[in-house]
């Protein structure tokens, strides 16, 4: 299932470096070394994986992820500091996610010390695909599924724990601001649906509205809810949020809507430089009236939105140095990075490498 790539071509001679050109890494896949794997029966729980080399997963044919979507995923980074150490950004905040994410599709999960230890063993064991400071970051992609066969009738005979890493770069480069079309036909999340959780069925569904949208020379797309097609949601794979003087709005999570872990800490960070943050309904027209509107995700950090166009009117919002969006991407990524004190706890140490 995994698909297979060459390492990038080498621009650090230093043998903790695997053979990337850090320079020009991007947000794509590069094949690295090693990844977890842990499997459990029906009716049992997961037990302690082991890392294995990177390889491709074999599964039935029948397997209950490729006939009827049984998968989540998530993701988080690794980062290496300045004075050498590896730092992971609330990994326990992704493993209680994903436990929330198999409720909903009916799968057993790792206990959130199970998945922390895994992400750490995947770190350790790909330690040189960690890009220099400031070059990158390790992304993690823990992935877990329905492995066993079943056609037509439950139970899942068999499930899989995966965690496998990638070195990326920035998600988005274009640090003048992203330009959003606001999609008013298709939607993404439907009321009690799997909206509010990381499944693996939520995204190539509205795959067509985001090539359309590209094509058109749009950056991302913002979808609205389902029920009314009135209020914002989330981008594609995105949180957003609207700034209007000293207030600071983001949509309410009733189930539709992914709870980030970056849209957490922003919401805290917000508060903690005076503003007043509001979890509430945000309706298009109030959306497009803000003086400044912004992004946040594992990949995406904080990204400024520099435009939206909704119904073939465009309309522009303040971005670039003095934004509110560029005060969090700088602290969250000092914090992210260790280059200031961690006072929250938000960081967890892994290894000096």
């Amino acid at each position: 299932m995994a698909p297979s790539a060459q390492p990038l071509p080498t621009s650090v001679s230093d043998e903790k470096y695997a053979n990337v050109k850090w320079e020009e890494l991007g947000f794509g896949f590069v094949r690295t070394d090693n990844m977890y794997v842990a499997k459990c029966n029906y009716g049992e729980s997961f037990q302690e994986g082991k890392i294995v080399p990177f390889a491709d997963l074999q599964i039935s044919p029948c397997a209950a992820v490729l006939n009827y979507g049984q998968g989540l995923y998530e993701g988080l980074k690794a980062y290496r500091t300045e004075d050498g150490r590896v730092i992971l950004f609330r990994p326990d905040q992704n493993g209680l996610r994903l436990q929330s994410g198999a409720d909903r599709l009916c799968m057993p999960y790792p206990s959130v010390d199970q998945f922390v230890s895994a992400i750490k063993q995947v770190v350790l064991a790909n330690k040189k695909w960690i890009p220099p400071p400031g070059k990158g970051a390790l992304y993690l992609r823990p992935i877990l599924f329905g492995s066993g066969p079943i056609l037509g009738s439950l139970p899942v005979p068999e499930f899989n724990f995966t965690v496998f890493a990638c070195p990326v770069g920035r998600y988005h480069k274009d640090n003048s601001g992203l330009n959003l079309k606001i999609e008013d036909k298709a939607r993404r999340a439907f009321s009690s649906g799997t909206g509010g959780v990381k499944s693996i069925t939520n995204y190539c569904p509205v795959w067509i509205t985001m090539i359309e949208a590209k094509k058109q020379g749009f950056s991302d797309v913002l979808f609205l809810d389902a029920e009314t097609g009135k209020n914002v949601e989330e981008l594609f794979a995105a949180n957003v949020f609207m700034v209007k003087g000293n207030v600071v709005s983001t949509p309410v999570l009733t189930g539709t809507i992914l709870a980030g872990v970056t849209r957490k800490c922003v919401i805290e960070l917000a508060s903690d430089f005076g503003y007043k943050v509001e979890e509430r309904v945000v309706p298009v027209e109030d959306f497009i009236d803000a003086e400044e509107v912004f992004c946040t995700g594992t990949a995406a950090i904080v990204t400024s939105i520099a435009s939206v166009t909704y119904k073939d009117k465009k309309t522009g919002f303040k971005n670039g140095e003095g934004t509110l969006a560029s005060k969090l991407f700088e602290t969250l990524v000092n914090i992210q990075t260790g280059r200031v004190e961690d006072k929250k706890g938000w960081t967890v140490e892994i290894d000096r490498c």
